[in-house]
């Protein structure tokens, strides 16, 4: 009995090392997967608190954009208007320098015709 007795007890006694290398193992491995689970859960709140300032940043991105969409259209709305306001002026200087012009012309008209009148006038009473 002492050959069939020894070898039972030796695979006994491998088969009782094998299970708790096998059980150290798993605590191994269970390790980790509870260190990769705390990771997981820490990348999701990285990962939710960025989503949260993505969309803060977008919705902020957006009415900036529509804020300078607004300027933009102020700003040749009004570079429309001031070139509209420079083209009236520029008419009405020319007119105005036309007009003086126009009565430069009239008033020395009327001062060659007021001389000659009195040079006129000036001869008969001779």
């Amino acid at each position: 009995m002492s050959g069939p007795g020894v070898a039972l007890r030796r695979y006994d006694a491998e088969l009782r090392e094998a299970l708790a290398e096998l059980r150290a193992r798993r605590e191994e491995l269970s390790g980790r997967i509870r260190a990769e689970e705390a990771e997981r859960g820490r990348l999701q709140g990285r990962i939710w608190a960025l989503t949260e300032r993505l969309a803060r940043t977008s919705e902020s991105l957006a009415r900036h954009l529509v804020a300078r969409g607004e300027l933009d259209r102020t700003i040749a709305e009004t570079e429309a208007a001031y070139g509209q306001i420079l083209e009236n002026s520029q008419t009405l200087l020319d007119v105005l320098k036309e007009e003086l012009g126009n009565a430069s012309k009239a008033s020395e008209l009327q001062s060659t015709s007021k001389e000659k009148e009195e040079k006129a006038g000036g001869q008969k009473h001779f």
